[in-house]
């Protein structure tokens, strides 16, 4: 395909250098900053999130989780699990006597933060830099202000009552009661000291000492099973990415906890249809991913969980022969009657670089819901994830709520590889919409030709609560083909999700980038 230059869009981003696409300008910028002054792609991913952490502080936080996919040149793929778990005390039983009959928005729905452990990690493996160069944009953004971005405000404002409802979240995120508005000037002082004590002490201080203190008191205060020993022990670790080939084309997801083998299903799903010979806007298309999504999600729900507790080995719910027999159930005329999965929402943030020498990183962090739970610390500024609110609390599910164990998850970065190399390193923000975001990028790339910027600005669709909800842009023809195969069809409320795309042209040695337009952000490149 090739773009009608008379249209709204953006152009790919075409760089040789280095390449890193953001959500928000200001880490977008400090991502290249990072590259040119010498740093390595890990290096740039951490600066760039940790400048996010400051300027879009309701889709992410030092107080989230983080994944990250990292790709070498003749080295196998590095993954890595930074999500946290719940206390050492937890108990489904104590929760479900108290009448819980999900964690919800109760403050059990706290899980220990694991991202500062996974920037560590991330910058042992593959970086040059420390924290205390890496952070100081981020120092700057906060302690001297930064301006609030569109997408930002127009999100902050939805959320004023769930900040007001705590004290923490009111002092450092509302203004007189009131959200910044677009072009505002926002400090964050509390963040920023706590910022330039994680530069000059390392990441370990986030775990021991005076913020973990602050944490645990903050939360054993609300009444939470977690103790200042929960955040002491805490350690992310290595993983083994996991993958599928579809059309020539390797998916590479990280392991359970994380919800990534679902695009992996999907696609071993739709493969065994001929997708390039439907329109990529058409019904049929619309109607297979869909079908093909119901039935992933529900495997989800039904098996994910921390993958020390999972009762189904990873190996055979990717199967290949096990997909044959889920396509089996589709019909590309008929909704089919397989129950729907719930879909919570969510969101976050996801960025990627590649640099000079084609290292690519696929870098995920995630508060999950706008502003966590909503808990936000007095006096060290951190606002605290409510992942523990993908547990469930059944009595006999391999993800129920229980000490030390981590929750379903739902970021997922991905990778694409060819041949034996980084094809694309790429993410589709948006709670548990990213399997879907993941199989269509691929899809509207390797089925319908599109570039890096058309796949990230074709209209989305998901499932939820019984109805699909598109975003604006579809054909009539095709919301008129999804309700004549039994549908009910609905304008999406929000857009789903957001994505950042690098590709990498070994042959012409390019990088073509594309950011999300439902985002602030952009790609940048050198």
């Amino acid at each position: 395909m090739s773009r009608d230059f008379q249209l709204p869009g953006r152009s790919p981003v075409i760089a040789c250098d280095g390449m890193a696409a953001t959500s928000h300008p200001l880490a977008t910028l400090v991502a290249v900053d990072i590259l040119r002054d010498g740093g390595t792609a890990a290096d740039a991913a951490v600066a760039a999130c940790a400048t996010l952490c400051v300027v879009e502080p309701h889709m992410t936080g030092i107080g989230g989780d983080c994944y990250a996919l990292v790709s070498k040149p003749g080295k196998p793929v590095w993954g890595y699990n930074g999500s946290g778990r719940a206390g050492a005390k937890a108990s489904a039983e104590a929760l479900r006597s108290q009448g819980l009959k999900e964690i919800g928005d109760s403050i059990h729905a706290v899980t220990v933060p694991g991202a500062l452990d996974a920037w560590d990690a991330l910058l042992k493996a593959h970086g040059r830099f420390g924290l205390d160069r890496l952070l100081q944009r981020a120092i700057h953004y906060a302690e001297n202000g930064w301006p609030v971005a569109a997408r930002v405000a127009w999100d902050w404002r939805r959320y004023v009552g769930k900040l007001g409802n705590d004290a923490g979240a009111s002092k450092h995120y509302l203004f007189d009661g009131q959200p910044p508005k677009e072009g505002d000037i926002v400090k964050s002082p509390a963040l920023g000291q706590t910022l330039r004590t994680l530069g000059q002490k390392g990441a370990r201080a986030f775990y021991e000492g005076e913020l973990a203190d602050d944490m645990a008191q903050t939360l054993a205060a609300k009444g939470s099973f977690l103790t200042a020993e929960d955040f002491s022990a805490h350690r992310g670790n290595d993983v083994t990415p996991v993958s599928t080939n579809y059309r020539g084309l390797d998916l590479v997801e990280i392991p359970p906890n994380g919800q990534g083998i679902v695009a992996l299903i999907m696609l071993n799903i739709l493969e065994n249809f001929d997708l390039k010979s439907f329109d990529p806007l058409g019904p049929e298309r619309f109607h297979l991913q869909i079908e093909a999504a119901r039935l992933g999600y529900a495997i989800r729900d039904s098996h994910l969980a921390d993958i020390e507790h999972m009762r189904i080995k990873v190996g055979d719910l990717i199967d290949k022969g096990f997909a044959k027999k889920l396509a089996a159930q589709i019909d590309i005329n008929k909704r089919a009657e397989f129950a729907d999965a719930p879909t919570p929402g969510g969101d976050t943030i996801y960025l990627t670089v590649v640099d000079k020498d084609r290292t690519a990183v696929s870098f995920i962090n995630s508060l999950y819901s706008a502003f966590g739970l909503g808990v936000c610390t007095e006096k060290s500024g951190i606002m605290l994830t409510n992942r523990g609110a993908c547990f469930t609390l059944e009595p006999d599910h391999a993800n129920t709520f229980g000490p030390n164990k981590r929750p379903m998850h739902t970021i997922i970065p991905g990778m694409t590889m060819k041949d034996g190399r980084c094809d694309m390193s790429f993410g589709v923000m948006g709670g548990s919409y990213q399997p879907m975001g993941h199989a269509q990028i691929v899809l509207n790339m390797l089925d319908y030709g599109m570039d890096v910027q058309e796949a990230i600005d074709c209209p989305r669709f998901m499932f939820e609560d019984g109805q699909v909800l598109i975003e604006h842009g579809a054909p009539q023809k095709t919301i008129d083909g999804l309700k004549a195969r039994g549908h009910l069809v609905a304008d999406a409320t929000l857009p789903w999700g957001g994505a950042q795309t690098v590709q990498i042209d070994w042959q012409r040695g390019v990088l073509i980038a594309g950011s999300e337009p439902r985002k602030d952000g952009l790609a940048l490149g050198y």
